[in-house]
């Protein structure tokens, strides 16, 4: 039989805030990597996008995932969607045993120069991408109305893929239906050592792949895990007792000492 729902959420909420506290001090032992990708370039032309398609030998990849549902309307505040977005703005939803993002915590997301681990088999690998795109909007869809929330980044100089990944938690406001999405356009890049140019082309396109499947079902995971917190801690408070303050007290049992007198008497 598995954990019941609230020790599961304290375990992987435990895991969590150790993989939290390891990307913060991630960022201070790769600062001088961080601050190397200020000089690096997009390595690939971002005047000729509207050629970067299937036709044209470039990947182009569309995944969703579902998420817990709200009530038809705008987010809830504290709901699934907004949940979404905080694990998306704090890149969480990659699977730390392929993918790790490292960046300056304090920085505007919209400035975001993110170095990104890679990890396969026996080997490790960085990368550095730019967040671009920021998305806070309602679209008008066949669907109906819908509420996005993302960003998009693309690849710099010396990655061994070259393009751009759109992230972008949505909800359909007639329906509550919550979404993650991913879309992607991508092409490997230039390798110059030839065994990992070997091995990416061998099993880039698993990786690739991967990435995104993992993606989809942590982020499910970790929305749904946040939400169990969120509630256990609202029964906590109220099962905690009312504290009276300090100075209601004090009058109480000044009434109560008034009563024994007149009792007394």
């Amino acid at each position: 039989m598995g954990k019941p729902m609230d020790q599961q959420a304290k375990t992987t909420g435990w895991r969590e805030r150790l993989r939290r506290r390891e990307r913060r001090e991630l960022w201070q032992v790769h600062q001088r990597e961080i601050d190397a990708l200020t000089g690096l370039k997009v390595n690939f032309d971002l005047e000729r996008q509207h050629e970067y398609t299937a036709a044209n030998g470039w990947r182009v990849d569309d995944h969703e995932g579902e998420l817990p549902n709200e009530p038809p309307g705008q987010p809830v505040p504290g709901g699934p969607w907004e949940l979404a977005c905080a694990v998306l703005r704090e890149y969480r939803f990659p699977d730390p045993g392929l993918i790790t993002g490292i960046f300056y915590p304090d920085r505007p997301l919209g400035e975001r120069l993110m170095l990104l681990r890679g990890r396969f088999l026996f080997f490790t690998f960085y990368f550095g991408v730019k967040i671009v795109n920021l998305i806070d909007t309602t679209i008008t869809t066949s669907q109906g109305d819908e509420r996005r929330w993302g960003f998009s980044y693309q690849t710099l100089e010396g990655h061994f893929e070259r393009g751009q990944i759109d992230f972008a938690v949505v909800k359909n406001l007639q329906n509550g239906a919550v979404r993650f999405r991913i879309h992607s356009f991508s092409q490997t890049g230039h390798i110059r050592n030839i065994f990992y140019r070997i091995g990416f082309r061998l099993f880039g396109r698993r990786l690739q792949l991967r990435f995104a499947r993992t993606a989809l079902k942590r982020m499910q995971m970790l929305v749904q895990e946040d939400m169990q917190r969120t509630k256990s801690r609202a029964e906590k408070l109220q099962e905690q007792p009312d504290i009276l303050p300090a100075g209601a007290e004090k009058q109480a049992q000044e009434k109560l000492e008034d009563v024994q007198k007149q009792i007394e008497k």
